[in-house]
């Protein structure tokens, strides 16, 4: 059976500070000091995405990821002064830098375009991950994991990593001392230096969230609007909802009544927008979706009009599309607006309508009013 066998030690010095410890502390002298880690380590005989190595400080978890995966390990990433979209390697496009943001959690536009420095510690450890999945081949191993960031931040980021992970047939091994990350991450295997155990897992639900949704005032806008890709503006005239995570404010939905030249019942979002330490678990379609059913219990269509390429593609079935995404619509880039050079392509947009099931009458009433 594969054996992971990790052997450190050297001569020790023995000067008159060792000598002194050594007399304060009864510690024996020894002439040398090595620390060897022998256990089954399997990882070969099935194959897995996610492995993660976990125990408290100073057990050997990081020396045994680093004999494992050496070249894996010692990638650095080293990011400049300018935004992090332009520490992404260069032969990568804006498109495959912007999903993989996307992917693990980090969809705050206005965020990309700051420097690495200025980030939150979940910002930098989410940009980290899509970077790394971009410019390493083969594994990818992760050390200090999640160490840096806030548990709920932990949770949400490790869902949102795996799922892309999975997706994208890559492999990752997450080397931390948080137990927590268990549940979320949802690791193929398990190693634990502290006690040499090394385990298989199978995939397992989640934990459950909690969700409330609610109307919000106009004002709760002002805590969302900087993580909106697009305009921080939003109509007056838009009724407001709100996604409650935990009892935690996570997400935010306008929506607003939409002109039509025939239609009087449509209603549409005018602005969506998740916290970034919620990012990555879906929170925004459940709000919209839930709003939708309200609406259609009350005869109204419900719509979203997206131009944001990640949005536009993470539409599910209970949505149809009824314009797809092409060039954008006159009201953001007319025809006859000239690109300057180095300009982005126009916005693909689209259309959909929700055609999911409605809610009851009754509790959409008391949703919407």
């Amino acid at each position: 059976m594969p054996t992971v066998n990790v052997v450190v030690g050297g001569d020790l010095d023995l000067s008159i500070r060792t000598r002194q410890v050594c007399g304060m502390f009864d510690c024996p002298p020894e002439t040398k000091q090595t620390r060897q880690w022998l256990a089954n380590f399997p990882i070969e005989e099935k194959k897995w995405s996610v492995g993660l190595i976990v125990g408290p400080s100073g057990c050997g978890k990081s020396t045994c990821a680093k004999a494992l995966w050496p070249n894996e390990y010692e990638h650095v990433l080293q990011w400049g002064k300018r935004s992090i979209i332009d520490g992404f390697p260069a032969a990568r496009t804006v498109e495959e830098i912007a999903s993989a943001l996307n992917s693990v959690g980090f969809s705050t536009v206005p965020a990309w375009l700051r420097p690495y420095h200025v980030l939150s510690n979940g910002e930098k450890f989410r940009a980290d991950i899509a970077r790394r999945m971009l410019e390493q081949d083969g594994i990818i191993v992760i050390d200090e994991f999640t160490s840096v960031v806030d548990r709920q931040v932990a949770s949400v980021a490790c869902h949102s990593v795996q799922k892309f992970i999975r997706k994208n047939e890559r492999q990752l091994v997450a080397v931390t001392c948080h137990h927590d990350v268990i549940d979320w991450l949802q690791p193929d295997w398990v190693f634990e230096p502290a006690t040499l155990q090394f385990e298989w897992r199978c995939l397992r639900r989640r934990p459950e969230i909690t969700i409330e949704v609610a109307r919000l005032p106009y004002k709760a806008w002002e805590l969302f609007a900087p993580y909106h890709y697009l305009t921080a503006e939003l109509n007056r005239s838009a009724t407001c909802f709100g996604l409650w995570a935990n009892g935690t404010l996570a997400a935010f939905v306008g929506v607003l009544h939409r002109p039509h030249p025939t239609a009087t019942n449509i209603k549409s979002v005018s602005r969506v927008v998740t916290l970034p330490d919620w990012q990555g678990m879906g929170l925004a379609f459940v709000l919209m979706e839930t709003i939708a059913s309200a609406y259609k219990a009350t005869e109204f269509r419900f719509c979203n009009y997206p131009s944001h390429p990640q949005f536009v593609r993470a539409h599910g079935k209970a949505w149809r599309c009824n314009k797809r995404p092409g060039k954008a619509t006159s009201k953001y880039c007319p025809k006859t607006a000239k690109l300057s050079k180095g300009t982005a392509k126009q916005r693909p947009c689209a259309v959909f309508e929700y055609i999911g099931p409605a809610m009851s009458l009754k509790e959409a009433r008391r949703l919407l009013t």
